[in-house]
């Protein structure tokens, strides 16, 4: 095939460091370790962190230069504030209970308990009321005390002593390298800034707020690593109390973890605490670690943001209890990812077990593995201070150094929490490094045929690599190494159980073995393309239905509805460009017909992006497969609609799980369904259809992204959903009375209505194979299906006046469901 016109050499980068152990090794950007057998240079590298069988002597001097805190182990001397000496754990409880704003807090919950200890009459005989009610107003604010304190105490880190953080760091170091044999790699350039920014936030007193992605457990680690490492104090790093567990959460939390519930629900006390230890940690100017997304991504890519401490954290900025603090977004990326087979247990409907010791040391067994090297980047940081003046004063048209002391409207504040949030997650995206397993994975499950030779993944890998560059990516390993050697060396680290290799053959053929598993991968580069997926996923209404060039060209009116209807039932899965649909449209039209991939007609001579709303309506406009890309089989425009087919087969099999939600009968037209089972049944739906072949993806049941899509049937205003008043009670479902089918004389559903017109919108850019065609017969199956599973979830609806469902019934239901599962 031509080389494609955007295939342009990479710009140098700066070195890159990897640090294994006590060794920082100085490589030149993009450089790759040679191939060579066990007993060479690379496992050399490895033995920078002695090993007490290998070298006894070495491993007992190595401890000892910890222990005594030889050099740059003795982290006495941080950039930043003073952190890891006896009393600090006192001092931060001291300093979060002093807070005004805690202290508020307990005598107003205090005063409000009086309150009802007076309407209940508790006071009506005493002698002297207001002096027993001064007594008890005391004691209620003396045990409100007590209980803040116990809080904090549990909550916060407990950063004591140096030699500890010594003991954690070697022992991380010896645990992690392991693993990841070719250490952590960071660029030179973006430390040697982030020194420089730590030096000057320490001189002000102002704290550096990490914000990684989260991918792995190791990620938090990886972190802790670096800035021990390179001498900058160690964050305090937000986690959810599910990793308090004996022994491995007491080490975590002097290491420097603190704990938070995963959810707060109405208690006032709590919140306030948690925004009191915030302030409290930013006006210090202590580092701060919070994921982003929440939660680690099951799927591979970027999760939507989560705003519970990231709002604490802004809150503190905006109320002006704090001056200012450094935001530095963060990417980690691996070679592969430790939990990816849990991952797809959890994704397949499976229950997350409990954290506990006994897994995290059976999860140890990976130590023996060779899982490549971690990549971490960083953002340049950035005032969150600065951040906020400007929002303000774009919406408000003020300058911004007087933009806040304006008061601020709630849903002003919600609006920039929320771009706060998504300029966090571009920043990630920007700075993410693009890792040779991730290039293979997308490339094997990108492609037609069962299984590709050597040579044509050689060939796509070089491709895709070329693709990212040109999308202002960036591409690990690339320069200075053979794409064979690259190629191995990630073969080598994905292994057999998600990679199969035939040799015996003319040409050595690869297959993906695992392809629910290496989705994990592909998913890693799809933020790059995802502007070129919706564009070839909605011609591909037209490009399915056959014939020659003129019957599968689409017009600019149809393609721009299309691309408009899939950038809104995947806003919560994808980021996108802020330009703006249209210009965003023609950008990428103008990138796949520089590319070859397309053929663009206008009655312009071209389209002028200043004005692409005048263009969009003034034009005549069309488009179509280039004849080069037909001549090559199709195989770039396939390659963009491979990568977003799995999540319009999800989405569709989603809204086809709602024709399910039909009432049977008139007695059950107000019944409420229990939403997370009606999700585990949809999962039922979709391995049913998958085998029997009116699904193509089996990626498409993943728990996360049908939960994204029902989360947009909700924001569609499809379904209705009512919260439950009992604790830890999932909320319940039914759908919306203007989009609920009909149903026939027999008592089936007809396929017709707002909700079925839906599912066939989407199902236009759903792909077609030989084991798979749209039809009448087709939709009568599917509907059968999923009627039968939705006639499961009425027989154990809430109906009103009913109450909650029985706990019998259940405990019935979860036992089937999980059985299925």
């Amino acid at each position: 095939m031509p080389p494609s016109k955007t295939n342009v050499l990479p710009q140098p980068s700066a070195p890159d460091l990897d640090i294994l152990g006590d060794q920082v090794t100085i490589h030149p950007g993009g450089y790759v370790e040679p191939t060579v057998p066990d007993d060479g240079p690379e496992r050399n590298i490895v033995g920078h962190m002695a090993r007490f069988r290998e070298s006894p002597l070495d491993f007992l001097r190595e401890i000892s230069l910890y222990i005594s805190g030889t050099g740059w182990r003795a982290y006495d001397h941080v950039i930043g504030q003073p952190i890891y000496y006896p009393g600090f754990s006192d001092n931060m409880k001291t300093m979060v209970m002093r807070t005004p704003m805690l202290q508020q807090r307990i005598h107003e919950l205090a005063d409000k308990r009086l309150e009802v200890e007076e309407k209940e009459g508790l006071f009506a005989y005493a002698p002297d009321q207001n002096q027993l009610k001064s007594k008890r107003r005391n004691e209620i604010v003396a045990s409100l005390q007590e209980v803040a304190l116990g809080l904090t105490d549990g909550m916060i880190c407990k950063m004591e002593s140096n030699r500890f953080i010594r003991f954690a760091y070697y022992s991380a170091t010896q645990l992690l390298t392991r693993a990841y044999h070719q250490g952590i790699h960071v660029s030179s350039e973006e430390v040697l800034r982030l020194r420089s920014v730590a030096e000057t936030a320490a001189k002000n007193k102002h704290s550096i707020i990490f914000l990684p992605c989260h991918r792995s457990h190791v990620d938090y680690v990886s972190l802790q690593l670096i800035c021990y490492r390179l001498g900058i104090a160690l964050p305090t790093v937000v986690a959810g109390d599910n990793l308090k567990i004996p022994v491995l959460g007491t080490f975590l939390q002097h290491a420097g973890a603190m704990w938070i519930r995963r959810s707060f629900g109405n208690d006032a006390l709590y919140t306030t605490l948690v925004q009191a230890y915030m302030d409290t940690l930013l006006q210090n100017g202590f580092n701060v670690e919070c994921f982003i997304e929440g939660g680690r991504s099951r799927t591979g890519k970027l999760l939507s943001p989560k705003f519970g401490i990231l709002s604490f954290l802004m809150d503190s900025v905006l109320s002006g209890r704090v001056e200012d603090a450094i935001i530095c977004p963060v990417s980690t990326q691996y070679d592969k990812v430790v939990e990816t087979e849990s991952y797809i247990s959890e994704l397949l409907g499976q229950p997350k077990p409990q954290e506990n010791l006994k897994d995290f040391l059976s999860a140890s067994s990976v130590l023996s593995l060779k899982l490549g090297r971690v990549d971490v980047r960083f953002h340049e940081p950035w005032s969150l201070r600065s951040f906020i003046a400007e929002q303000r004063a774009r919406v408000s048209d003020v300058k911004p150094s007087s933009a806040l002391s304006d008061p601020l409207s709630p849903q002003s504040r919600i609006r920039l929490l929320r771009t706060l949030g998504y300029k966090v997650l571009s920043d990630i995206n920007a700075v993410s490094v693009v890792m040779p397993t991730a290039l293979i994975g997308t490339v094997l499950l990108t492609l037609r045929g069962r299984g590709v030779g050597k040579s044509e993944l050689i060939r796509r890998v070089e491709w895709l690599s070329a693709r990212v560059r040109a999308k202002g990516g960036r591409v690990a390993h690339f320069a200075g190494a053979p794409t064979s050697t690259i190629i191995e060396r990630g073969l080598d680290v994905l292994g057999p159980g998600l990679v199969g290799r035939i040799d015996d053959l003319p040409e050595t053929t690869y297959y993906a073995v695992d392809r629910f598993q290496l989705s994990f991968y592909r998913n890693m580069t799809i933020h790059l393309f995802i502007s070129e997926a919706l564009v070839c996923a909605a011609m591909y209404t037209k490009v399915k239905q056959g014939g020659g060039p003129d019957n599968q060209r689409i017009s600019f009116e149809a393609l721009y509805e299309q691309v408009g209807f899939l950038s809104s039932i995947f806003r919560g899965e994808f980021i996108y460009p802020t330009a703006g649909l249209l210009p965003n449209l023609h950008r990428t039209l103008l990138g796949l017909e520089s590319d070859g991939v397309i053929h663009v007609t206008s009655s312009d001579t071209g389209m002028d992006l200043d004005d692409a709303a005048n263009t969009a309506a003034h034009n005549t406009l069309s488009v179509e497969l280039s004849t080069m890309e037909r001549k090559n089989g199709r195989e770039n425009f396939d390659f963009y609609n491979f990568l977003l087919w799995p999540f319009i087969e999800s989405t569709w099999l989603g809204a086809v799980s709602l024709m399910g939600l039909t009432p049977p009968g008139p007695q059950q037209s107000d019944a409420w369904l229990d939403i997370r089972q009606a999700q585990e049944m949809t999962q039922i739906l979709g391995k049913t259809l998958y085998f029997q072949g009116d699904l193509s993806y089996f990626e498409a049941v993943n728990k996360e992204t049908l939960k994204n899509a029902y989360q947009l049937f909700v924001e569609e205003g499809i379904v209705l959903i009512r919260k439950s008043s009992i604790k830890n009670s999932p909320s319940a479902i039914r759908l919306a009375a203007d989009w609920t089918p009909q149903r026939g004389s027999n008592g089936s559903i007809i396929p017709e209505g707002r909700l079925w017109d839906f599912i066939e919108k989407i199902a236009k850019s759903r792909r077609e194979g030989k084991n798979r065609r749209d039809g009448a017969t087709v939709s009568t199956r599917v509907l059968r299906l999923a009627d039968l599973v939705g006639k499961e979830l009425f027989e154990i609806a809430v109906v009103p006046g009913d109450g909650e469902l029985l706990e019998d019934q259940r405990r019935r239901a979860r036992r089937k469901q999980e059985a299925r599962l």
